[in-house]
């Protein structure tokens, strides 16, 4: 067969430690994308980089790995999927090493940028790996497997790399890549098994201007909230030159012999439908990520430790979601189960979007695990359904690009919900301030506590002006949080798009001969 991931089901043995071997590099690859931001201020002293150039950490690694998710579909066919792999582990632990031996601001952000190069291809090659090597009634399991990987990263990853910080060294955020990544190196060449090689055209200029427009794309969200968006030249000329990039790929992908995306991928209606669902629900995994911890520190004055342990319950109701997906695979209709996990998702939003600047221990943790359960239901089901009805040969490609949409879902998220954050504290705190007058009789200073009437006039309006600016902040939040529910809402509908690849026609036996002779 001419397909790169034509490869022999192994047993139950070998497909057990492929799985835990590969799920080892993909949890390492993820935790990686949020396990160094709380490292960032212990970084920028000790590298006496400045708050712009800091930020050039987080930047180059999230711009190198979008820009190099793309092409694993083609190096998977070219070179065999599990050279690519074990080249991958290879690269991304040296390069996890080199980041924590950094001296300077300069060789930390050219090692962060190879090791997304490196790491980009991990996440697609697992989620392939896992699909070609269980036969197709054991998919969902497999993708439930593969999706607590992928899901408890960003969430397990500020609270580790909090630890390591505080406990060790912010250079520990890198080291310890070290060993998990040598024992999935071993175990991956022991077992992995190596797939059928295709010798398809590789599309350079295609690849070259898809690759340009993403990475202007990213670089507009990290940097936008920094140089205040479009303002700025700077975001203007990535914007011009994104766009036109994107155009110049469009047109080329219509008349290339050989585009650099397959065409046959958009043709696949569950696929194409599970790429607009999971580009929504990586606006609801991180985006809530993004809000949460600065909430609860700063609004509510829980310390860096709590917020982690505040966070914890969320992953487990994934986990328990995702086991429970697991067993109902291939007995409950897919798209009930992300229809119950849309509807829990709004519930939670719904609660927080009735927070305010004191909310009680259990209702934090009960919305965590609701919202969990919600998305452990949408995710698992979802990545079998998207890939139920499309052609072997083309996973590996089509997972890198779910991969990739999932992704850029996560940029845009986090970058729309902080600035909306912004501008809505900014709105609440003008509006909140137009009743602070002389005439307002609830602040005449004998009706002040006294522990703030007693300082003066300028006490006073200091602590008024904290106050207000609270209880904007606080307004923002929840805003954010409504916004999110009202984005949830509005998807439900797909579902309705996506086919149960369960109920297709069966083909008929002259059918059937055919496509075997093929």
């Amino acid at each position: 067969m001419n397909a790169a991931t034509a490869t022999a089901q192994p047993d139950a043995l070998n497909r057990g430690m492929i799985t835990l071997f590969i799920m080892l590099a993909t949890i390492m690859q993820v935790l990686d994308t949020t396990i160094a931001n709380v490292a960032l201020p212990h970084m920028q002293g000790s590298l006496s980089a400045t708050q712009d150039q800091i930020t050039w950490v987080l930047t180059s690694y999230i711009v190198a790995a979008a820009v190099m998710t793309p092409p694993t579909g083609w190096l998977a066919g070219r070179f065999g999927r599990k050279k690519i792999f074990l080249t991958a582990i290879a690269g991304f632990t040296l390069t996890s090493v080199l980041c924590g031996l950094a001296t300077s601001i300069e060789e930390m952000v050219a090692f962060r940028l190879l090791q997304g190069v490196f790491g980009a291809s991990l996440v697609p090659l697992s989620q392939s790996t896992l699909l070609d090597i269980n036969p197709k009634e054991r998919h969902g399991a497999a993708m439930a497997m593969w999706g607590v990987g992928i899901m408890l990263g960003p969430i397990l990853g500020p609270t580790l790399g909090g630890y390591l910080t505080e406990y060790y060294n912010w250079r520990w955020v890198f080291y310890i890549n070290l060993p998990v990544g040598i024992i999935s190196f071993i175990g991956c060449s022991a077992f992995l098994p190596e797939t059928d090689l295709e010798k398809r055209p590789f599309d350079r200029f295609g690849f070259a201007m898809l690759a340009l427009s993403i990475a202007t794309l990213q670089l507009i969200l990290d940097r936008g909230e920094q140089v205040d968006w479009f303002t700025a030249k700077e975001l203007l000329v990535y914007t011009g030159v994104g766009l036109s990039a994107f155009w110049m790929y469009v047109v080329h992908s219509r008349t290339a012999a050989h585009p650099f995306l397959s065409p046959e991928l958009f043709v696949d209606r569950n696929f194409v439908t599970g790429l607009v669902f999971i580009f929504f629900v990586g606006i609801i995994l991180l985006a809530t990520m993004a809000l949460l911890p600065p909430y609860l520190q700063n609004l509510m004055g829980y310390p860096v430790v709590d917020v982690g342990l505040l966070m914890a319950p969320r992953g487990g109701g994934t986990m328990v979601a995702m086991m429970i997906v697991g067993k109902l695979s291939g007995k409950v209709d897919a798209r009930k189960l992300i229809f119950l996990g849309l509807v829990l998702i709004v519930i939670s939003l719904w609660e927080m979007a009735r927070f305010s600047t004191f909310v009680p221990t259990h209702l934090i943790v009960q919305t965590g695990i609701i919202q969990g359960l919600g998305l452990g239901f949408i995710f698992v089901p979802l990545s079998t359904i998207a890939f139920a009805t499309l052609a072997p040969k083309l996973r590996t490609e089509a997972t890198s690009l779910f991969s990739l949409v999932r992704n850029l879902g996560s940029s845009i998220g986090v970058s729309l919900v902080t600035t909306l954050l912004s501008s809505s504290m900014q709105t609440n705190h003008a509006y909140l301030s137009e009743h602070i007058t002389p005439y307002n009789t609830a602040l005449i200073q004998s009706a002040m506590p006294q522990s703030i009437g007693s300082g003066g006039m300028s006490t006073v309006l200091m602590a008024v002006n904290g106050e207000i600016t609270r209880q904007a902040a606080t307004i923002g939040y929840l805003n954010d949080f409504a916004f999110m529910m009202w984005v949830v809402l509005a998807i439900m509908p797909m579902v309705l798009l996506l086919q149960n690849p369960h109920k297709r026609k069966q083909p008929s036996t002259e059918e059937s001969i055919e496509l075997a002779l093929e």
